[in-house]
């Protein structure tokens, strides 16, 4: 796995996210992509505890800025184990959002290459995600193909 990728000469360091990241704008991060109220570092702390419980089966990776000390990227992984495909594993890529500042740098891309590495290593038949219609160019130079269409239902 690759835990110590760099990129751009050192200037962005690709990572399993850590406790600290909160303090490097982690949160602030996610807020450029959806919805994401304000997250104490108590909640953050027992988020981060429950999912690190998952091992390698729930990952959340971040790109740090070296220079600025700023997470500038990010996105997760989750394997779903199932008993079609003779008891296969399905990954599920989730949250992948570059900062508005960074954007164009081919980081994106390097998140979704981690990820979807990782979803193949553990094991995966294959590795989904959802989109936005305005997204699907950017998954497609992924390698990623449209394939039926996505529900959903909220409970709010």
């Amino acid at each position: 796995m690759q835990s110590n990728n760099s990129t751009e000469g050192d200037t962005f360091h690709i990572r399993k996210l850590e406790i600290s990241d909160k303090e490097k704008g982690f949160i602030e991060l996610l807020k450029q992509l959806t919805v994401c109220d304000s997250v104490t570092d108590e909640k953050f702390k027992e988020r981060f505890e429950e999912i690190t419980k998952y091992g390698d089966e729930h990952i959340i990776c971040v790109i740090e800025d070296v220079k600025s000390g700023k997470i500038v990227a990010t996105g997760s992984v989750f394997i779903e184990k199932k008993f079609v495909r003779n008891c296969g594993k399905a990954g599920h890529i989730e949250d992948v959002v570059v900062d508005s500042s960074t954007r164009g740098m081919q980081l994106g891309k390097k998140i979704v290459e981690y990820l979807a590495n990782h979803a193949y290593s553990m094991g995966c038949y294959k590795v989904i995600l959802d989109c936005t219609e305005g997204n699907r160019a950017f998954y497609e130079k992924c390698g990623f193909k449209k394939k039926e269409i996505q529900m959903v239902k909220y409970f709010v």
